[in-house]
């Protein structure tokens, strides 16, 4: 299920980074999001791993023990923390039970989502020196590394314990049928003191001593001894050590006079006070055979679905077959998983002629070896989740005993199919809008640089705030205009599409321009072009910056076809330096505009200019005299509306080369 893949994402992100989850995925070619009980492939994860390994340069299996430790907290964080943590009272139950929880799971989610999920399986040994060895069986080869970090961090987490794993035994499956890995890990456990109490107390050693003989002044010395005894002959379940006081006491119960006792001793009646009948009427679903698989005993609603049962000594096989665990159908295998829920499922062609066309019943529950007789006892329920369920096997609730809660598990999830369907939906329109929410970001983003090509920034974004943007004045900025040299007679002789081809081709390279020289692009009117230094953003260096721009323009320039003749065309380059008022004009299609006599002055500069020469004003000339700038003196000219002027021609930048020029690398 996508769980897996999404606590994957989560260690790599908290861990390392968003940066490396989008190169990893990437290179795995996965999505970004999963959802939580969605299917997916095993390849998908294997990918994920396999990338996490190259991309991270960790070896793998450190990366699936980092894994299993992080896999543990997961869990927690997503609800299973209070189911986790009832498994068992220590180590050995908790890992005996993990196939229970892997059926429970099954269970719950098939009701949901049909697609089986497909557990790995676990079987535990104590040994006599108080350490264990776990039995690991997987279809999923190369995994068996995450074992130890999920049990390490349980241990830890619920136990207060360290122990160390370290693999005894590697083989193909043989115990159970189809070839499925099979790991053998020693479990032992590292050190005497729980993390917890260490951390604690590691700056006061003498505490637990100290606590000790507290305890022990409050309590009877002698009864308190004994206590001590009864849990030491009952041995540890991991690795004997010495239990603090705490662990001790709460092991303790105490019982009539002051009597302290581990736990209790069961009492025994002296004969069973249950005749026959009332015992397979009051358990309709279990089933007693011998060591060669011969019935002896089955209730009574096992009895009416399977009638076989009823002739006594009839072989088991005959008529089951075992589903889980995968062990073939032999006393002897089922007394080596015998901690394991067994699901038993009837065969088809020994059933009665009305029940073959319905689904096979599938029975689930406990193994109990009984060695006086030398006789297993199955203690069992149908295996139903819903009603259509039941309705499918023409079965009725009457059929299963009423303290029996598989009733109310069919009935339950009635209720929680609903719940299940809302939350997958929920989860499903999260997605949706997450996308959205990305997808919307990026026209965002597309929306906004295009807005900001149109308007400087700060101006556009008092616009989109609703503010009035007000004029300002600035002080003194470089103007820069721009023509085609003989664009009236080009328009004359050419279609209109190449006109405009020949302006786009010149107007993208200077475009460029403005970025490489960081002069603001004022408008584009036809051949027209301008230019501003040192507005919006005022800057000293605004009369260089536009120098070299219109430097940049004459080489560019000079890569641009002519429609009519074919050669290069030529451009006239106006500047002119002087103070400027700007402001945002209209409101439908708002432009940034310039106002004053800068303005004029620097489209006569252009006008009054020489096809392919920059035109300098006096007092443009000013700003570049000490600037490492080559200029040559024109003289006096006569100008439109202002009389005469002395101008200049702008010929070099002597320190800059060509490339520079252009922004090229």
């Amino acid at each position: 299920y996508g769980f897996i893949n999404m606590c994957l994402k989560s260690l790599v992100v908290e861990k390392y980074g968003e940066e490396i989850w989008e190169k990893l995925r990437l290179q795995a070619g996965v999505q970004d999001n999963f959802l939580t009980f969605e299917v997916y492939k095993d390849e998908i994860t294997m990918q994920l791993v396999d990338k996490a390994c190259k991309v991270l340069g960790v070896p793998i299996d450190m990366v699936l023990r980092e894994f299993g430790e992080y896999f543990f907290e997961f869990c927690k964080r997503s609800g299973y923390d209070h189911m986790l943590r009832t498994l068992g009272g220590n180590l050995y139950e908790f890992i005996e039970n993990l196939d229970a929880l892997h059926s429970y799971l099954i269970l719950k989610l098939f009701v949901f989502f049909p697609q089986e999920m497909n557990a790995p399986s676990f079987r535990v040994e104590k040994n006599e020196d108080g350490s264990m060895h776990l039995h690991y069986y997987s279809d999923r080869r190369g995994l068996y590394h995450i074992v130890p970090g999920i049990i390490s961090a349980a241990a830890l987490d619920f136990f207060n314990i360290e122990i160390s794993m370290e693999i005894v035994n590697q083989t193909e499956e043989e115990e159970r049928t189809g070839k499925k890995e099979h790991i053998v890990f020693l479990v032992t456990q590292n050190s005497v003191l729980s993390y917890k109490e260490r951390n604690k107390f590691s700056s006061s050693p003498q505490y637990l001593a100290d606590s000790e003989k507290q305890i022990e002044t409050q309590l009877n010395n002698e009864d308190l001894e004994k206590a001590k005894n009864t849990i030491r002959d009952r041995g540890s379940l991991v690795c004997p050590v010495k239990k603090s006081h705490w662990k001790t006491i709460r092991g303790i119960i105490t019982l009539g006079r002051g009597k302290l006792l581990r736990g209790f001793d069961p009492v025994y009646p002296k004969s069973l006070w249950i005749d026959t009948k009332t015992f397979c009427n009051g358990l309709p679903f279990h089933m007693v055979f011998d060591k060669e698989l011969r019935v002896k005993q089955a209730g009574v609603s096992i009895q009416k679905i399977v009638p076989g049962l009823q002739t006594m000594g009839i072989c088991l096989d005959q008529y089951f077959s075992i589903v889980h665990p995968e062990v073939p159908f032999t006393i002897s295998s089922i007394q080596k998983f015998i901690n394991s829920q067994f699901v038993f499922q009837t065969r088809r062609e020994m059933m009665p002629e009305s029940w073959k066309q319905r689904p096979m019943l599938e029975l689930r529950g406990q193994m109990i070896w009984m060695e006086s007789l030398q006789c297993m006892l199955y203690l069992c329920s149908p295996l139903l989740r819903t009603l259509h369920e039941l309705e499918e096997r023409q079965m009725h609730i009457a059929d299963i005993a009423p303290h029996d809660v598989t009733r109310d598990l069919i009935l339950l999830n009635q209720q929680r199919l609903a719940e299940m369907e809302l939350s997958n939906q929920l989860e499903r329109k999260k997605e949706e809008l997450r996308i959205l929410s990305k997808h919307l970001e990026e026209e965002k983003k597309k929306t906004e640089a295009l807005l900001y090509a149109m308007l400087p920034q700060h101006v556009a974004n008092q616009l989109k705030e609703g503010k009035r943007v007000e004029a300002g004045e600035f002080k003194e900025c470089t103007i820069l205009f721009s023509d085609v040299v003989t664009f009236t007679n080009i328009c004359a002789q050419c279609e209109p599409i190449q006109i405009v081809l020949m302006l786009n081709s010149m107007y993208l390279q200077f475009d460029r321009l403005t970025t490489v020289h960081d002069v603001y692009k004022v408008e584009t009117i036809g051949d027209a072009y301008m230019v501003v230094g040192g507005v919006p953003v005022p800057v000293s260096t605004h009369a260089e910056r536009v120098a070299n721009f219109a430097l940049g323009m004459i080489i560019a320039a000079k890569g641009v076809q002519n429609p009519v003749s074919g050669n290069p065309i030529q451009i006239r380059v106006g500047i002119h330096t002087g103070p400027v008022l700007a402001g945002v004009v209209g409101e439908k299609m708002p432009r940034y505009c310039l106002f004053g006599d800068t303005v004029n002055i620097a489209s006569r500069m252009e006008s009054h200019g020489v096809p392919s020469k920059i035109h300098l004003s006096s007092s443009a000339y000013q700003c570049l005299k000490y600037k490492n700038f080559e200029v040559t003196e024109r003289g006096e000219i006569e100008v439109k509306g202002k009389g005469k002027m002395h101008t200049y021609f702008l010929i070099r930048n002597k320190t800059a080369t060509e490339n520079e020029i252009m922004g090229r690398p």
